[in-house]
């Protein structure tokens, strides 16, 4: 069992910067793809990056390309969003999540096993 601990949300206004921690106890990711997702009021949660634990690949949604980075410690118990230029469409509520895959990623919710409670991102205009 993997229990998934989200951190960093909060207000800002646009153009800011803000940093999402995913911490997860009981294991390390290193075989898990880990994913960060995010939903509106009213809307699909959708993925936003996703990393694989093992090898390090990566996957970015073209709305945050070039924004967002994410990033694991070494010890593959903390998956990072560094989120960059923040917009008001950033506004959401971001979950981090893991799925157990060898070496690629998930791209859609179904795929992923463990999730956490969500963190909530406001950006105001």
């Amino acid at each position: 069992q993997v229990q998934l601990v989200e951190s960093g949300g909060g207000l800002v206004q646009a153009g800011a910067s803000l940093r999402l921690s995913c911490a997860a106890s009981g294991r390390t990711f290193s075989s898990y793809a880990m994913g960060w997702f995010r939903q509106a009021p009213g809307k699909e949660r959708d993925i936003v990056a996703a990393v694989n634990g093992r090898a390090g690949n990566t996957y970015y949604a073209d709305s945050v390309k070039g924004r967002f980075t994410v990033s694991t410690n070494n010890a593959k118990t903390t998956v990072y969003l560094q989120m960059n230029s923040l917009r008001p469409e950033d506004t959401a509520v971001y979950f981090c999540a893991a799925a157990r895959v060898a070496s690629g990623l998930g791209f859609s919710p179904s795929e992923y096993d463990y999730w956490g409670q969500g963190t909530q991102v406001t950006v105001s205009s």
